[in-house]
């Protein structure tokens, strides 16, 4: 492609983020602002869309939401969980290795619990803490977003959590969405903590032969990882 055709594909990205920003109903706006008062912005409206897909398509009754405050996400993801089989009550986990994320999550939930089948769990703790207690094969997908930290170990974590046919989602793999970031992958110069993370991480997942791994440009970049 050239010149031209990438800008093109620019503009039609900020198309795809304002028309998934426009869909969501006003009552995900002002979560959003008042998460964003209180800290902690929130990503994408179109990763947090293709994130219920995700859950819809695969039918998930268990998901994990790791990162620091990503709470309209964990929204979209519970109103995924809650149109699926009616007969099984699911399980969304969120984990946050910051208090105030949790804090704030659990805010913005208290009180939903009543009125849903899926059951809420809210969690503070680092993910190489909390990973490890929890049983093999019980997951049918994991999201991964915020600190560089929470990436450690993710494919070693995601494989032995998920079900066969369970996905890995690790979100913001350009390395932008993060504090002190200098253009992330898009920046050969960007040699912060996340970006070179990432570039290690892109090419050991996309290597890994325990999962089938594509990179899709939503957000700010998406790997998904389905395991074998």
């Amino acid at each position: 492609m050239n010149r031209t055709d990438y800008t093109n594909l620019a503009k039609g990205w900020e198309f795809i983020e304002d028309t998934a920003y426009a869909a969501e109903p006003p009552a995900l706006h002002r979560l959003r602002r008042q998460c964003t008062d209180a800290g902690f912005t929130q990503g994408s409206a179109a990763q947090a869309g293709f994130l219920a897909m995700q859950a819809r398509q695969l039918k998930a009754r268990s998901v994990i939401v790791l990162g620091s405050g990503s709470v309209v996400e964990s929204a979209h993801l519970l109103e995924a969980l809650e149109s699926n089989d009616p007969d099984v009550s699911g399980q969304l986990t969120t984990v946050d290795s910051s208090a105030q994320g949790t804090s704030l999550i659990r805010r913005v939930f208290s009180g939903v619990q009543d009125g849903v089948r899926t059951k809420l769990r809210v969690v503070n703790a680092k993910p190489s803490v909390y990973f490890p207690r929890l049983n093999a094969g019980d997951y049918d997908l994991i999201v991964i977003n915020g600190e560089n930290v929470n990436y450690e170990s993710a494919l070693d974590h995601a494989h032995r959590l998920l079900r066969v046919g369970g996905e890995l989602v690790m979100c913001d793999v350009l390395a932008v969405d993060v504090e002190g970031s200098r253009g992330g992958l898009l920046d050969p110069a960007d040699h912060g903590d996340k970006a070179t993370h990432m570039r290690q991480l892109i090419d050991e997942t996309l290597q890994d032969e325990r999962f089938v791994s594509c990179i899709v440009p939503i957000g700010t970049g998406m790997l998904l990882s389905i395991k074998q």
